[in-house]
């Protein structure tokens, strides 16, 4: 039996903040990769899963469907544009601190090929370029299972203060 075999099935939803803002990032993300969190409701509706992390490293596996065609019958960029940030936000994500959160302030994507359904599955890697005390910068790439690039972005992320006020 593979060890994602003996896995619960993944379940979605949200990790309370008080919850989350306890956890260094690369914790809370294990965390969902051992099912111990539920997996963010987008992977559900996106058809892609976390599947990967390591510090400064964040991998997303899916398989597009014709759910997501544009209007001349590609899978459309955003599909694509919303697993290369999920994995560039969880790659920064992997580095901060209990009490931090990060948001993206800025993202550029290069499309080098068309993504259709028969593409099949496509792994997307996020990788840190640099981390400060508050500022973040990631690069990722998508490909298909050829080993052959879709598409590659960077992406800037603010890390912040999280740490959810104590109730009075």
């Amino acid at each position: 039996m593979t060890e994602a075999a003996s896995l619960p099935a993944i379940h979605y939803g949200v990790v309370d903040m008080a919850v989350a803002s306890g956890h260094d990032g690369i914790d809370l993300l294990r965390g969902m990769l051992e099912r111990r969190y539920p997996a963010p409701p987008i992977a559900r509706a996106m058809g892609f899963n976390l599947t990967e992390v390591a510090p400064g490293f964040a991998v997303f596996e899916g398989t597009p469907t014709a759910d997501f065609f544009n209007p001349l019958g590609t899978i459309h960029g955003g599909w694509t544009a919303t697993i290369l940030d999920s994995a560039l936000g969880c790659c920064v994500h992997t580095l901060v601190k209990a009490g931090q959160g990060y948001t993206t302030v800025e993202m550029k994507v290069n499309y080098v090929r068309a993504l259709m359904p028969e593409t099949g599955l496509v792994r997307c890697e996020g990788k840190v370029v640099h981390a400060g005390s508050r500022i973040a910068t990631a690069e990722a790439r998508l490909v298909d299972g050829k080993g052959r690039l879709i598409a590659h972005a960077t992406e800037t992320c603010l890390i912040f203060d999280a740490r959810v006020p104590a109730a009075s």
